[in-house]
């Protein structure tokens, strides 16, 4: 529905806001009328289009025309500081219409950018980016320059990523926001932003950032060459992106990182990750990521070393749970019952007299009717959100128990689960935790813990196999690298921290001497 594909282009990479550079084989024509027909032809005549033709008292016999889309730019900037300064102003002396274009672009024009350009293609993007076209009879450049208006909200409070300390911004749909927010955060000249344009139909401005000399000159190119690759007609949100530059597409787990906090995205571009932001939406991707840098938030560094481990470490423990506990349940109550105290096995043979169905099929239910709650919570407007919490915690928990349908321990083991995948500070490996607890609980209610453990060695396999653009999955554990353990399971003191940074920095100078 939403990848409309395209065997055309649809990227380039301008620095500096032009767009695409193939559009040179259409130039604009000397004749102005030709060059307006031209537009309203290809913009179909829509109706707002505002094209106003003038003549200036800088050159009474010549012609000029301001093209621009009317719902895209700021009238007022465009009356103001376009329009009515080329009424007033009178040239010092007679001026050829290519020295018109020079004249009011390096004299005239106070607000917003300004470029010339030759190419029709290229200034039709620039329109429906909200630059108004300034063209002059008998020239073949036209002049570009920014007044746009862009309606967006303001930066807010992060609603995904929440902290209780730390900074309270989040991204918003405007990219050009959101470059201006990681920029207050990091003020190097090495924090380098390469854009482009991707989607024949969307026509998304997309930026790639990057800190110069500290992210890899390898991973760069390889995220370079797959955004220009893309050959979609549509880009709506960076899940998009996140699907088509990916390592793998056969895997649960995520191998980009997404976020809504500007810390924790310039964070990542110090520890040398790349940053894809898409307008349009307030999600920025990171990569490259390993495993466990899904387990960390920038609230760790904002924190005791010794709080943060704490947390650290239960977040953890929460995604084992999170996976795991459902299938342990099964396996200990239908084929391990000997592993269990007796006084608890009597407790649980009891609740589950009278339950007509096994295990396994007893925590299935249960799951999905959790997963069916879950989605509908997310669905449902705020105003009727708690009668899902009211549904789902009366009548369909106590309610379900009273019928003697489920037992009040799967009860307890499913509501533990979901707790526990509230933890995990990023949502997309939240996802993959639930995806793969159905695979542990068919194999728990098939095979017992053998099946559990069999499971969960291929899982390992299946992650040490994994690389995000280069980079181990599963880095630092496998390869190992003690180094970084201390910023991995634990977060170690800043003074270790920086020490470590330290020596890292004089073996990449040793290995380039």
């Amino acid at each position: 529905m939403f990848f409309n594909h395209t065997n055309s282009s649809g990227t380039k990479q301008p620095k500096g806001g032009s767009s695409r550079k193939e559009g040179k084989e259409a130039p604009f024509s000397p004749s102005l009328k030709n060059n307006i027909d031209t537009f309203s032809r290809r913009l179909g005549h829509s109706s707002d289009l505002e094209i106003k033709s003038f003549v200036s008292d800088l050159a009474p016999d010549i012609t000029m025309s301001l093209i621009y889309l009317s719902e895209m730019v700021n009238e007022q900037t465009l009356n103001d500081f376009i329009l009515r300064p080329l009424m007033v102003v009178k040239a010092q002396a007679e001026e050829r219409s290519d020295d018109l274009i020079r004249l009011i672009k390096e004299q005239m024009i106070q607000v917003g950018s300004t470029y010339s350009t030759d190419s029709i293609e290229e200034a039709i993007d620039m329109l429906l980016n909200g630059y108004c076209l300034m063209l002059i009879q008998e020239s073949t450049t036209g002049l570009m320059i920014n007044v746009s208006s862009k309606e967006g909200r303001t930066v807010s409070e992060p609603t995904t990523q929440t902290v209780l300390r730390g900074p309270q911004q989040s991204f918003n749909e405007s990219l050009s926001t959101n470059i201006n927010l990681i920029r207050q955060i990091i003020k190097s000249p090495d924090l380098h932003i390469e854009s482009m344009i991707i989607g024949t139909q969307t026509r998304t401005q997309i930026a790639m950032v990057y800190l110069h000399g500290i992210a890899s000159e390898d991973v760069v190119k390889t995220i370079y060459d797959r955004l220009a690759a893309i050959e979609v007609g549509s880009i709506l949100e960076s899940g998009y992106i996140e699907a088509l530059i990916q390592d793998k597409v056969y895997t649960p787990f995520p191998t980009l990182m997404n976020s809504e906090r500007p810390d924790a995205v310039a964070g990542g571009l110090l520890e040398g990750q790349i940053a894809v932001l898409v307008d349009g939406t307030p999600f920025v991707l990171l990569a490259p990521v390993t495993l466990f840098q899904f387990f960390q938030t920038p609230e760790d560094y904002y924190h005791r070393f010794d709080i943060a481990t704490f947390l650290r470490l239960i977040r953890f423990v929460a995604f084992l749970i999170s996976m795991l506990l459902p299938a342990l349940y099964i396996a200990v109550t239908t084929f391990h019952q000997e592993m269990l105290p007796t006084t608890l096995l009597i407790t649980l043979a009891a609740q589950r007299e009278g339950i007509p169905f096994p295990g396994l099929v007893e925590a299935m239910s249960m799951e999905l009717t959790f997963e069916v709650l879950r989605e509908a919570g997310v669905r449902m407007p705020r105003a009727i959100g708690p009668a899902i919490s009211i549904v789902g915690a009366l009548v369909l928990g106590q309610a379900a128990v009273d019928a003697g349908i489920v037992s009040a321990g799967m009860v307890m083991v499913v509501s533990f689960t979901a707790i526990s995948s509230f933890v995990i500070p990023q949502f997309n490996i939240a996802i993959s935790a639930r995806l793969i607890r159905f695979t542990f609980m068919l194999l728990a209610g098939v095979f017992g813990f053998l099946g559990i453990v069999a499971g969960f060695l291929a899982m390992l396999i299946h992650l040490a196999g994994l690389e995000s653009f280069g980079v181990p999955y599963m880095s630092p554990l496998a390869p190992f690298n003690w180094s970084s353990m201390k910023d991995t399971f634990i977060r170690a003191p800043h003074k270790v921290l920086l020490k470590r940074e330290a020596t890292n920095k004089i073996n990449r100078s040793s290995k380039l001497e």
